[in-house]
C-alpha cells in the first residue's frame, strides 16, 4: 500500500484530515515524562480522531541518541498499536544525491515513515533518491506558514513572472510527480497563496497545512482555499491543550474540536 492509499483509507475511516504534531518539549511536558512516554499518552488519547501523526525530528535530534531512540520507538508503538495511522517525518531534508540516499535510508528503512517533508532548493536531480521511493510520501516545502517565508518565497523569477513559490508547485506537479508520490506543504496562514497553488496544480495533489492553531490559521479559510485534499496539521494547540495531569484528555478533547471543525466546511 502507498502513502496516499493508506492516507485515503485513514481519512475515509476516520472521517478526519487532521494531523497531531509530535513535537514535545521538555518544559512542557507534565510530571516529568519522557518523550516516547508522553507521544504514547497523546496517541492513545487522540488516535480515533486523526489521519496521521507528524513527529518533528529536532525536537528528538537535540537529546542525542536518546531522543533518536525515542523517535524510533514512537515509530514503533505506532507500527505496532495503529498501523493503519500514516507517520509523516516532518525532515525537511535535502542535499546532493548520494546525501539523500542516507536521509531517506534513515526515514524510510530505519523509522519505517511514510512520508517526509524535503525542501527543493538543489533541484529534482539532487532529490530524486527521495522521489524514488515510490511508495512513500515526498512532501515539498512550497509555501510555508511562518512569519519571514515570503523573503525568498515571494521573489518574482526572471523570465517567468511567477513567485518562487507558485513556480516550485508547478515544477512539483509537472515535473517531479511521475510516481504520483509528491504533495506539498503549504501554510495555513496564507490562504489566498493556498487558493493560486490549488489553482495552478488542481484537485488532486495532496497539501499537508501547518499553521493552525498556534500559529493563527484559520480552518475556514483554509478549506475553502485548498479544498479536500488537505493533511491540517495542528501540534503545540492539542499536545499541550493542558499542563496538568489530564494532559492526555485535554489533547483529545482539543483534538476531536479540531476534527469537527473542519469536517464542517469540508463540504
Amino acid at each position: 500500500m502507498t502513502f496516499l492509499e493508506k492516507l485515503q483509507a485513514r481519512v475515509q475511516t476516520a472521517n478526519s484530515l487532521l494531523c497531531v504534531g509530535l513535537d514535545p518539549d521538555a518544559a512542557k511536558i507534565p510530571n516529568g515524562l519522557s518523550y516516547l512516554e508522553f507521544n504514547k499518552a497523546i496517541i492513545d488519547a487522540t488516535a480515533e480522531f486523526v489521519c496521521a501523526y507528524k513527529p518533528n525530528s529536532a525536537f528528538y535530534e537535540a537529546l542525542g541518541p536518546s531522543g533518536i531512540e525515542q523517535l524510533k520507538a514512537t515509530c514503533d508503538y505506532l507500527h505496532e498499536h495503529y498501523p493503519e495511522l500514516p507517520i509523516i517525518l516532518d525532515f525537511k531534508r535535502g542535499d546532493i544525491g548520494n546525501t539523500n540516499d542516507h536521509y531517506a535510508s534513515f526515514a524510510f528503512d530505519y523509522l519505517g515513515v511514510d512520508a517526509i517533508t524535503i525542501q527543493p532548493y538543489q533541484g529534482r536531480q539532487a532529490v530524486q533518491p527521495f522521489l524514488d521511493h515510490a511508495d512513500k510520501g515526498i512532501i515539498v516545502l512550497c509555501r510555508t506558514s511562518n512569519e519571514g517565508s515570503g523573503e525568498f518565497q515571494d521573489m518574482v523569477l526572471d523570465g517567468t513572472g511567477q513567485e518562487l513559490f507558485r513556480y516550485v508547485a508547478q515544477n512539483v506537479a509537472r515535473e517531479w510527480n511521475s510516481n504520483q508520490n509528491c504533495l506539498l506543504v503549504v501554510g495555513a496562514t496564507y490562504p489566498q497563496e493556498m487558493a493560486d497553488i490549488r489553482r495552478l496544480v488542481g484537485d488532486d495533489m495532496w497539501f499537508l497545512v501547518p499553521g493552525i492553531g498556534a500559529q493563527g490559521g484559520e480552518i475556514e479559510a483554509v478549506l475553502k482555499a485548498g479544498g479536500r485534499h488537505q493533511i491540517i496539521n495542528s501540534g503545540r494547540a492539542i499536545i499541550y491543550a493542558s499542563s496538568g495531569d489530564d494532559f492526555a484528555q485535554a489533547a483529545a478533547a482539543e483534538a476531536q474540536r479540531n476534527r469537527d471543525e473542519i469536517n464542517k466546511y469540508r463540504s
